[in-house]
């Protein structure tokens, strides 16, 4: 799968097109998040992200079954535009980097229904036809880095269809509702989030021990821990923020 906000001009790798091309250093693009408040998570990632990010889900339109989907996304900053896991010197604050950023430029994209490809962002300045590690080998087949590459975006997409399986999951049981956050900083002026989906905890609390049992048994009980202890780093975030607005004033007093 792709992020569109990530990738702004996917494009297929292919064979011909791009026999001797190569692909400049794979560090992560950090500054391709600069502008982004969420980062898609798959459920997998839930344990190691629960630490860093508060972890909640959105709606994600319909399925090829025409079934409502939701989407778990890690929280990366509390308004629209804003990422306090950038730093201002380009690196990142948390220790858990989700997967879909650290594929990048690199992605998986269906071609059509039952194909999907390998694909890069064009407009990521990442190929060359110099620098870095070759995409094809002398005989044209896939480099060893490109397979790398290509098992982990697969590995992700893999995810992403399971992690669609917990969001059923969650609706089927009506355990999602929408919620929001409210806090006052320092400054006396009040801060909302909302616009997203969390698990009830009333609904949760009030689950028959045989649908838990089941949910243990499937997995989905250890991705509902992890979300709820994740939304407790909301107000990590709003310290975040404001360190980063007292930075911001000083360095500008400074000046």
């Amino acid at each position: 799968m792709i992020d569109p906000a990530l990738f702004a001009a996917p494009i297929a790798i292919d064979r011909k097109e791009h026999r001797h091309m190569r692909l400049k250093s794979r560090s992560t693009r950090f500054d391709r998040t600069a502008g982004l408040n969420a980062l898609f998570l798959t459920a997998v990632e839930f344990i190691d992200a629960c630490r860093d990010y508060p972890i909640v889900f959105v709606e994600a339109g319909n399925g090829p079954d025409g079934k409502r989907d939701v989407a778990p996304m890690a929280v990366l900053g509390l308004a629209q535009g804003e990422n306090l896991m950038l730093q201002p010197d380009g690196s990142w604050a948390a220790r858990y980097v989700p997967a879909v950023l650290r594929g990048y430029p690199m992605g998986i994209a269906a071609s059509d229904a039952q194909t999907y490809v390998v694909v890069i962002d064009s407009k990521a300045d990442a190929l060359s036809d110099t620098e870095g590690d070759p995409l094809f080998d002398e005989k044209g087949e896939p480099s060893a880095m490109l397979e790398q590459t290509r098992r982990f975006v697969e590995q992700i997409e893999s995810e992403a269809q399971r992690t669609r399986l917990l969001g059923r999951s969650l609706l089927e049981l009506e355990l999602l509702q929408p919620m929001r956050f409210d806090a006052t900083l320092p400054d006396g002026k009040q801060l909302t989030v909302d616009g997203f989906l969390a698990v009830s905890e009333e609904k949760f609390a009030a689950l028959p021990p045989a649908t838990l049992a089941q949910l243990h048994k499937s997995g989905v009980l250890a991705f509902i821990y992890a979300h709820q202890f994740s939304l407790g780093l909301m107000r990590a975030l709003i310290e975040r923020r404001v360190a980063r607005h007292a930075a911001a004033g000083g360095a500008t007093a400074a000046a």
